[in-house]
């Protein structure tokens, strides 16, 4: 299952993009592509860790990324 082909997670972005543009009104946007990755990245790497019992190595190969990277981003997200 793609999320990003069924109307999921993609959808859901560019609905809470636009309603981000709508609430500006008229102020200047935060650079977006660091916004978006904040909001999501942390709740992923959460839901992840728990899925993955806690097991960091596992994480990181379910994120598809270096367990060094993934211990970086606990740290950063407070995530230990």
């Amino acid at each position: 299952m793609n999320p990003c082909n069924n109307n999921g997670l993609a959808d859901a972005v560019e609905r809470i993009l636009k309603q981000y543009f709508n609430d500006l009104d008229g102020e200047k946007p935060v650079p977006i592509y660091d916004m978006v990755m904040k909001c999501v990245e942390k709740p992923m790497i959460r839901f992840v860790l728990e899925r993955a019992s806690g097991n960091q190595s596992t994480a990181a190969r379910l994120l598809g990324i270096n367990r060094n990277t993934l211990r970086r981003k606990l740290i950063d997200y407070d995530l230990l």
